[in-house]
């Protein structure tokens, strides 16, 4: 049952044999790092553990050095990337600090293989890195990647996606904030499924990933909550750092975890039960709290066992004492299957079986789902060693700087060329026909047949939908009876960016776009824009081309964080409080960001649907390249020219942000839109759609580039009333300005260049998606 493997003077194919025998992914010269870490061979535990541990998805042994270049600290963050989720201040009400905690996950491989399991496992899994935390969990948010769409495969795996995140995120009662869908043919096959979650915390009242520093010293309980250990899930991060192949699909359904949302809601209620003793009895904070995610109890035992900074604690785990969901399975699946729906504990022994108490026989959890239950599973001691027992027989005996830290590598890589030099733009022939057929695209189309399968309200605290406004506004302290009228109007919104195409053209600026349409959505409702997310979905590490966008990529996503600056503190850059790097995966690549930001009053929050007789202005002016845009790709499926990306100019795209706040903070702005996926023309239609509104005014002095680039822009509406101060705060500022013309009450669209009928143009972007994809 736990066999000693021999890696001594083992060759690669010997390895590689082993290494599918067992389900690890260790190269060959990982194994010999881990013979001299143990001056041994080691058990099949070991190997198990290092090989999850050690693995890119665990560990970022390729990527972490690079993470370092994120600016990570500024005076809203309450807590940065170094536990389960970030956490940045909402507001300040009485001399106490409300925090939103804020995380970013992604679920890619499983998606892929087993889309409605794996997008599902992943919303629960996002929500369980905040509560872990001490939060609320108060909202999720999605950004979905796949195939050409007309791809019969491609759909199939979009449904089971879509229904997957429904299914989970529904039933656990947590509303869908946002996100966005797209379709790229550099995705066929290797789905992307990035998932994010909020929750809302007292700054007080937060808890943490690791055990305290008295923990060592007390002897602290490591105890198991939730189901019962299976074989579901095991490998799975061993799973996700590896290039997965379509015809090796039956191989690796093992590695997709099941999902359980019922019983996450019933943790999630018993675990706000139970903070709340803990706050009246005043020994809230004398406890660590993790979910266990990738290597299941594994991870979450050793990763809290570390503890504090600096305190260098071990653990001592006993696999029998481990709750099962099925008899039979080996120590080392049991402690390493990704069973869903659980959480670890690390809690003083005086309090441990009221621990168990509270949530076996209090909250009852055998009977609410078999197999599921609250264990005392380990303790905590002061070797620095990771220790595991099963049935008395020592089978892992290792130091825990070893296992987290022991497979770092830092790999070669070659950077990408930047394509600067452009074919020549086709002339459209007929603008207004070529407008109604790009507004259909799926990429563009109408996302309600995806969007009604979220419940979007439910929790109330929901203020502006995601199809009324380029970020989700909420006020998560509306039930808070305690508070004043005014007080319960503070709020948050949040945003997510990130283009599907620009990665194929230029990683930097795929990276460094992404980081300002999450900033520049978050800003165009008016909430001071104040922290970031990021999922950096990227190839194989292992080969210089790919590790070189990788790095590329994360550049540009540093850069852009580092010189957008925030509105509130003009000398601070907007930081990354959370994120997460999936590697092995094919496709553009593809930095997704995610912005939170903060709103004290949600009733002045502005949404991106124009009226009628409203004055449409656009702020800044438009880039004159389209490589990487919806554009260039509607036009260039077969042609296949080269157009260079968009430069992205920081300067300016921060001080288009600056004013459009300025312009917010005196009310002068009736609608906002981002000027992003599909350009000018896609952001002018989609407000005539939305606003069931016809346009009398004149595009024709844009060039066909600057009606359909994409990035750093804004499209807002201003009342007759508001207009002349409008344009005189925006010349103040220095920032350009178009006046483009005036919104009618009519169903024409007239542009001068172009004529649409606005009924005729929604019957189609209505057809885009619905029926041909969903």
């Amino acid at each position: 049952m736990n066999q000693t493997l021999n890696f001594t003077d083992i060759s690669s194919a010997e390895l590689e044999k082993l290494c599918e025998k067992h389900k690890l992914s260790l190269t060959l010269e990982e194994s010999q790092k881990i013979v001299k870490m143990l001056g041994r061979n080691p058990t099949i535990t070991e190997a198990t553990i290092w090989s999850i541990q050690g693995s890119e998805h665990s560990s970022y042994k390729s990527s972490r050095q690079y993470l370092a270049k994120l600016p990570t600290d500024a005076t809203p963050v309450i807590l940065g990337p170094c536990e389960d989720s970030g956490i940045v201040e909402m507001c300040e009400i009485n001399g106490e600090k409300y925090g939103i905690v804020y995380s970013h996950e992604s679920h890619n491989s499983p998606s892929q293989l087993v889309p409605f399991e794996g997008a599902a496992t992943g919303v629960g899994g996002i929500c369980r890195d905040i509560a872990c935390m001490g939060a609320r969990v108060i909202g999720v948010l999605d950004q979905l990647r796949f195939g050409n769409p007309k791809d019969k495969k491609n759909q199939i795996i979009a449904r089971g996606v879509v229904e997957g995140i429904a299914g989970y995120g529904n039933p656990l009662g947590v509303p869908n904030m946002g996100g966005d869908i797209a379709f790229d043919e550099s995705f066929d096959g290797y789905t992307l499924v990035n998932v994010v979650a909020l929750g809302l915390v007292k700054e007080k009242n937060i808890l943490h990933s690791f055990a305290p520093k008295n923990a060592a010293k007390d002897g602290y309980n490591l105890i198991v909550v939730g189901k019962g250990s299976d074989k579901s899930g095991f490998g799975g991060a061993s799973f996700s750092s590896q290039e997965v192949n379509e015809d090796e699909k039956d191989k690796n359904l093992g590695a997709v975890q099941e999902p359980n949302p019922f019983l996450e809601r019933h943790l999630l209620a018993s675990f706000q039960d139970l903070f709340k003793i803990l706050e009246e009895k005043g020994e809230l904070n004398t406890i660590g709290f993790k979910d266990m995610g990738a290597g299941g109890i594994l991870c979450a035992t050793l990763e809290i066992a570390e503890g504090a900074e600096g305190c260098g604690f071990g653990a001592e785990v006993h696999v029998e004492n481990i709750h099962v969901a099925e008899e039979g399975l080996p120590p080392h699946v049991i402690l390493c299957s990704e069973t869903q729906e659980r959480f670890c504990f690390a809690v003083p022994p005086e309090m441990t079986d009221f621990i168990l108490d509270h949530f076996n026989k209090k909250w009852d959890l055998p009977k609410v789902s078999p197999g599921a239950k609250a264990s005392n599973v380990g303790v905590i001691n002061d070797s620095g060693r990771y220790t595991v027992k099963s049935n008395g027989e020592e089978i892992c005996n290792a130091k825990v700087a070893d296992i987290t830290e022991g497979l770092r590598v830092d790999r070669p890589f070659v950077l990408p060329q930047e394509i600067t030099q452009s074919d020549e733009i086709p002339e459209l022939e007929n603008l207004s026909a070529f407008l109604y057929e790009f507004l259909s695209r799926p990429n563009l189309a109408e996302r309600t047949c995806i969007t009604e399968q979220y419940d979007q309200t439910v929790q109330g605290a929901t203020v502006l939908q995601r199809n009324y406004s380029d970020a989700v506004v909420a006020a998560p302290l509306r039930d808070f009876d305690e508070l004043s009228d005014k007080d319960k109007k503070n709020g948050f919104a949040v945003s997510i960016g990130g283009s599907a195409h620009l990665g194929g053209v230029s990683p930097y600026e795929q990276g460094a776009n992404a980081v300002c349409t999450a900033i520049q959505r978050v800003a165009a409702t008016g909430a001071y824009p104040r922290s970031l997310t990021d999922c950096l979905n990227y190839g194989n590490p292992e080969k210089e081309k790919d590790m070189g966008i990788f790095v590329s990529g994360i550049t540009g996503v540093a850069e852009s964080a580092k010189n957008i600056h925030l509105y509130e503190h003009q000398n601070e850059p907007t930081p990354f409080i959370s994120g997460n790097v999936s590697l092995y995966k094919r496709g553009n690549a593809s930095a997704i960001v995610s912005c939170v930001g903060s709103i004290t009053n949600v009733e002045n929050a502005v949404g991106n649907i124009p009226k009628e007789k409203e004055i449409a202005m656009l702020i800044g002016s438009r880039p004159k390249e389209i490589g990487g845009t919806e554009f260039a790709k509607a036009i260039n499926d077969e042609k296949k020219l080269k157009f260079a990306p968009a430069k992205i100019n920081f300067k300016n795209a921060e001080k288009n942000i600056f004013s459009i706040l300025q312009a917010h903070d005196k009310k002068l702005i009736s609608s906002c839109s981002v000027i992003a996926e599909g350009g000018l023309m896609n952001t002018f239609l989609q407000k005539c759609i939305r606003g069931r509104v016809g346009f009398s005014g004149n595009f024709s002095k844009f060039s066909i580039a600057e009606l359909f680039s994409e990035g750093d822009g804004f499209l807002v509406s201003i009342t007759p009333k508001n207009q002349q101060k409008f344009l005189e705060l925006m010349k103040t500022l220095e920032v350009p300005v178009t006046v483009l013309g005036e919104y009618k009450k009519t169903d024409a669209i007239d542009g001068k260049n172009f004529t649409i009928n606005n009924s005729v143009l929604i019957e189609g972007w209505k057809k885009g998606l619905r029926g041909e994809v969903f």
